[in-house]
């Protein structure tokens, strides 16, 4: 038997939208709690294996669909004005939150995975993490890819991602194991970032008038894999340069260090990937 529970619930954004959530409840007095925030067009139950891991280790746990996404997808896809703009600005701040509510007179800390941990300069509340603790995170940026991904890549987000928003008016992502189908205005911006330098930067004094992006001086931890072709070492120093007062640690994985065939960009949550769940655990008791 487990020793937590967990609770389906809805949190309502700043500007009324309803997003549903999976909160994971230690029995016993917590430690701290986590907001676990997810990849572009990751639903929150890709995280459950990982959330429950950490949850029996005394962490009470937030998972979350993003506006567009899963569960929180309200009426046609088409019509979805979401965007990872206002995912960082009103998504995760509201789900933070309810993760206050939910462990009042906690340490809170930030779980990103790829977007999740990009998009933490956008919160308005982000200065209340105690940590971060970031996966595969980092600016995405095309041109410091290698071949012959460089080319997937390319194609994806300069030929597909244009063509499917106009003809579908969204981006049928699935089709090429890239997650839930996604908003059009998340798509574009995702196309926008990911083709110049510093990731969100790219934004700054455009559409991003306001955030923390330099204040931010939390500890935190970046982990990535020799294997992810995205997150590359490259990728991961461009993310961290838009946060200028950040002291991070890095952390590289090498999958055959721990027998594990792939880690890439998203199998660090698999259940098959649980030896390397130590890392956030240990990560966790410091700070």
């Amino acid at each position: 038997m487990s020793n937590f529970s967990t609770r389906e619930s809805t949190v309502l954004c700043s500007d009324q939208y309803l997003l549903t959530t999976t909160t994971y409840l230690p029995e016993k007095a917590i430690k701290g709690a986590i907001l676990m925030a997810p990849a572009t067009g990751i639903k929150r139950q890709f995280y459950a294996s990982f959330a429950a891991y950490l949850a029996e280790h005394g962490y009470g746990v937030i998972t979350f669909d993003n506006r567009g996404i899963g569960e929180s997808l309200t009426g046609n896809l088409a019509k979805s004005d979401a965007s990872l703009q206002c995912w960082g600005e009103k998504d995760m701040p509201a789900v933070f939150e309810q993760l206050k509510q939910s462990f009042p007179d906690s340490k809170y800390h930030l779980f990103g995975h790829s977007a999740g941990g990009q998009l933490v300069g956008l919160m308005h509340n982000a200065q209340e993490f105690s940590s971060i603790f970031n996966v595969a995170c980092s600016s995405g940026q095309l041109k410091n890819m290698s071949n012959p991904y460089f080319i997937k890549a390319h194609f994806f987000m300069n030929m597909f991602i244009p063509f499917s928003n106009a003809f579908w008016g969204h981006t049928k992502s699935q089709w090429l194991g890239m997650g839930e189908p996604l908003p059009k205005l998340v798509a574009r911006q995702w196309r926008e970032w990911c083709n110049g330098q510093g990731y969100i930067k790219t934004a700054f004094g455009k559409t991003v008038h306001n955030h923390l992006y330099d204040d931010l001086s939390m500890p935190s931890m970046w982990v990535n894999a020799i294997d992810d072709d995205i997150a590359n070492n490259k990728n991961v120093s461009d993310m961290l340069s838009v946060f200028t007062k950040m002291k991070p640690e890095k952390l590289t994985l090498t999958p055959e260090h721990y027998s594990l065939d792939e880690i890439g960009h998203m199998k660090f949550f698999s259940r098959k990937s649980q030896i390397l769940w130590s890392h956030a655990t240990k990560w966790l008791e410091k700070h």
